[in-house]
């Protein structure tokens, strides 16, 4: 399973938001990595679909969380930005194999099939069961002056 880039701009704008605690513009959120403004904004409005965020208009509006960073997902951002497909397709290739049955619907008779989505439900499973305030806990133990620095970054 291979994600898009715009999953880690948009989960580390989360956490840059839940540190802030004020609306951010999408550009100074892009700038403090120099990452692209109008393509971060499209996935941060994403992310306002989908309830994640809430945008702010005006001359000191942005970004800024819609709830509590407890209350957020990592599998809430994940589908905000890659959408809810599934990763695996099952185009049920037995049905033209050897003794394959062409009336036959093999995405639950398929042991492949049936594997693939036992795995993609444990992955979806541990992204919903951590949350934006998780992945903060970890960066603070791990860097607890992280919060300070990306508030100094955003304010200039």
């Amino acid at each position: 399973m291979r994600m898009g880039q715009a999953v880690e701009w948009t989960l580390h704008s989360c956490l840059n938001l839940a540190w802030v605690g004020e609306p951010v513009s999408a550009a100074r959120l892009a700038g403090i990595y120099e990452l692209p403004a109008p393509y971060l904004n499209k996935q941060l409005q994403a992310l306002v679909k989908a309830g994640v965020l809430e945008s702010i208009p005006g001359p000191r509006g942005g970004f800024h969380l819609a709830r509590p960073a407890a209350e957020i997902t990592l599998l809430d951002v994940v589908v905000a930005v890659e959408g809810r497909e599934e990763a695996f397709r099952c185009s049920q290739i037995l049905r033209k194999g050897p003794g394959g049955d062409p009336d036959l619907d093999y995405s639950s008779a398929c042991a492949v099939s049936r594997s693939m989505r036992q795995a993609e439900l444990a992955w979806r499973r541990e992204l919903a069961s951590r949350t934006v305030a998780d992945v903060i806990a970890d960066v603070v133990r791990y860097n607890p002056e992280a919060p300070e620095r990306v508030r100094e970054a955003l304010k200039r």
